[in-house]
């Protein structure tokens, strides 16, 4: 028989391979999921994936390359309805070789994961084709822009595989966990289900998913934009053209009382008021985002002043160090807004609160990206040190008003006035006279400008075109480290 006679069984029998189960496809229907294929389209441009090993579809997993907004874009995505999209040796070669891929091009891979677990019949295999994607992802981490997607269930070393990633987005449909509520309610002997324990609302109040969404198509539109602001990889630059006014100000911050929700001061000063924050129910006192600044994507970290005071938590700390690394591997700037009472008092033993902050103060001085620190109320104690100090910020403004201290006002009017206090014939006016001088004299942003601590004190209205400035400025630093393998960062 002739090639030209086998083609049209050979297409008849792609066909009938790429169409998968239909049973089984009604069922991930059912369940108000799509189908990897369906998954992947969403995620790319209209008609510019290219499949690879197409015919190999018993291995329970889609892969292949495509573009965002016409950049190349590897991915992978499980397919439940063929296995359960369980994970073995052949599962496991298909990604490693997009992996691969996406390595020697030096592009951004998105990992689309739904699948429930490795395949038992395969025994020590599974178990080592999951340890090779999560070493391969390892590998890959700062090297080029990883992206998981959490549509279905995800457990185990899957759940690993996915905190490798820089983002983790998780659908209402996804399940994030290592044990399953069967081990964990034996274990606890409390009876719990899959959504308390690995549902996206679990996930995101636990940080295990930064971002959620509601249904796959959102999840795949969230990637896009994503990968849409990240540099492809870490050679390049997320820099983009401008579509906002540089010069223009935010008048409606006109005094440090005027910030109530430091997400409103991100949104004023980032172009056309659009950013994506990440971790929004995670450690609240802390708020980091991603958005653009002359057309730059900037990493923001925050303190909210109207949780805890901006105090530094544990797991604040965590999140934003974890932030300040990947701004760090990719070359992207990073913008604190610092208004903080310092480390969080009580809810957590000193020890934890120590490492918690070393590795904040770690993080960002580590940093090699450019740095701009906005004091926009008090910064004490660790808060300066960590968010807004010379060690991890190489321009520092701050607008007036603010309060640069190692204690607080109140804590250091009674350390240092305590003779002036006693027998006064209104202590209560004393104190706050007191309170004030110490404000005034020692701790007040125009006193740490006087010093060189900080670069310039400045309205607020002009924030944005500052931090524009100081980001043109610094766009060519270059800072040579000591030789070394790598430091130990604080865990």
């Amino acid at each position: 028989m002739s090639v030209e006679r086998n083609l049209p069984i050979i297409r008849e029998r792609k066909q009938t391979i790429l169409a998968g189960d239909a049973a089984l496809i009604a069922e991930q229907k059912k369940a108000g999921k799509l189908t990897a294929r369906e998954r992947v389209a969403c995620l790319l441009d209209q008609a510019s994936f290219v499949e690879l090993d197409a015919l190999n579809a018993d291995a329970g997993v889609v892969t292949g390359y495509g573009t965002i907004d016409g950049n190349p874009v590897y991915v992978y995505a499980q397919d439940f309805t063929v296995g359960g999209g369980a994970v073995g040796e052949k599962h496991a070669r298909k990604v490693l070789k997009v992996m691969d891929m996406a390595e020697k091009t030096g592009a951004p891979i998105v990992a689309m994961l739904d699948s429930a677990g490795a395949k038992l019949d395969e025994g020590v295999q599974a178990l080592n084709a999951y340890a090779m994607i999560a070493a391969k992802a390892t590998e890959l981490s700062g090297v080029v822009p990883q992206v998981a997607l959490i549509l279905g269930p995800c457990g185990g070393t899957a759940s690993v595989i996915a905190q490798i990633a820089d983002v983790t987005v998780q659908s209402k449909n996804g399940q994030l966990f290592v044990n399953g509520p069967l081990v964990v309610s034996a274990a606890t002997g409390k009876k719990v289900d899959m959504k308390e324990i690995a549902g996206s609302e679990a996930s995101h109040k636990s940080g295990a998913a930064m971002l959620v969404t509601e249904t796959d198509e959102e999840a795949a539109a969230m990637a896009r934009k994503l990968i849409g602001m990240l540099p492809v990889n870490n050679m390049d630059e997320a820099v983009y053209p401008e579509t906002d006014d540089l010069n223009r100000e935010i008048p409606q911050f006109n005094a440090i009382d005027t910030v109530d929700d430091i997400r409103d001061v991100i949104a004023a000063v980032v172009d056309n008021g659009d950013y994506i924050e990440l971790y929004s129910e995670f450690a609240p006192s802390m708020v980091t985002a991603l958005g653009k600044i002359g057309g730059r994507t900037v990493c923001f970290i925050a303190n909210q002043p109207n949780k805890d005071e901006g105090r530094l938590t544990v797991y604040g700390c965590k999140k934003a160090a974890r932030l300040a690394s990947f701004a760090d591997v990719f070359s992207i700037p990073v913008v604190t807004f610092v208004d903080s009472l310092g480390m969080k008092i009580s809810g957590a033993p000193q020890g934890e609160l120590a490492r918690a902050g070393a590795s904040l103060l770690y993080a960002l001085s580590e940093n090699s990206a450019p740095r701009v620190a906005v004091i926009t109320g008090q910064a004490i104690g660790m808060g300066y040190a960590s968010m807004a100090s010379r060690a991890v910020a190489d321009m520092v403004y701050a607008w007036p008003g603010t309060v640069i201290s190692a204690v607080s006002a109140p804590i250091a009017a009674q350390l240092l006035y305590a003779d002036q206090m006693d027998g006064a014939d209104d202590p209560i006016a004393r104190r706050a006279e007191l309170e004030q001088k110490y404000s005034d004299d020692v701790a007040d942003g125009v006193n740490a400008a006087k010093l060189g601590y900080v670069d310039d004190v400045i309205e607020p209205a002009v924030t944005r075109q500052m931090i524009a400035s100081a980001l043109e400025m610094l766009a060519g630093k270059r800072e040579a480290k000591i030789a070394k393998k790598h430091g130990n960062l604080p865990l």
